[in-house]
């Protein structure tokens, strides 16, 4: 579990290839490695990812082809710049939301301008995943817990703070045309499959019939 508080940036230094999947190696000189152990989850660009080694300024991951498809790892490249954030503890001040590290989607940036001291963001996503997306509301992109201006049909509405475009990987990495990782908010996910629900289970029995009525003196 996460909150998209960003702890740190790293750099991707290997992408190697294994059998069909890959092993990501990063390099960061901010993240605080001294608790991090082999099986930690380490989200990277909002993706939960289990350490298979680690070393001084360095940690490695697997990543799966299922990953690889439904993420935007997939045009990843050895060099790029992505956000760090170690799994929470019970004691972690709770910045932001709940983030689960599970992409639901991609979206592309279509929009980047200065706003004053911000820079205004719009990102369309994919239509079925907008309805998830409410104005003032909360979304990750990228492992960045952030709220949204207003959202425009499938289009998301952003103003990023010069604080948050500096610790993070925006100002490096962030374009027109690009691809970023998308969570929507895990609660909108719930409350979906609870009104859903029924509608879509079928009708359940009570076991009152016309001889139970009679036999117990309603009838």
């Amino acid at each position: 579990m996460f909150t998209g508080i960003i702890e740190a940036t790293g750099k991707i230094v290997q992408m190697q290839s294994l059998q069909g999947d890959i092993r990501l190696t990063l390099q960061s000189d901010t993240l605080d490695f001294g608790d991090v152990a082999l099986g930690d989850s380490i989200a990277c660009n909002g993706i939960c990812l289990t350490v298979v080694a680690v070393g001084k300024d360095w940690y490695a991951v697997d990543v799966s082809r299922e990953t690889l498809n439904k993420t935007a790892m997939q045009h990843w490249q050895t060099g790029d710049t992505v956000n760090l954030e170690k799994a929470m503890l019970p004691t972690t001040r709770f910045g932001g939301h709940i983030v689960s590290g599970h992409v639901d989607t991609t979206a592309t940036v279509t929009l980047i301008r200065a706003d004053a001291r911000s820079i205004y963001i719009e990102i369309t996503l994919p239509l079925p995943f907008a309805k998830y997306v409410a104005t003032k509301g909360s979304v990750t992109v990228d492992g960045i817990s952030l709220t949204t201006n207003e959202v425009k049909d499938s289009i998301i509405c952003l103003n990023i703070i010069p604080h948050t475009a500096k610790v993070t990987n925006i100002d490096k990495h962030w374009q027109v045309g690009g691809l970023v990782n998308i969570e929507v908010d895990v609660l909108a996910r719930y409350l979906e499959r609870l009104l859903l629900a029924n509608t879509q289970m079928p009708p359940q029995s009570t076991g009152i019939t016309s001889a139970f009525l009679a036999e117990n003196g309603f009838l």
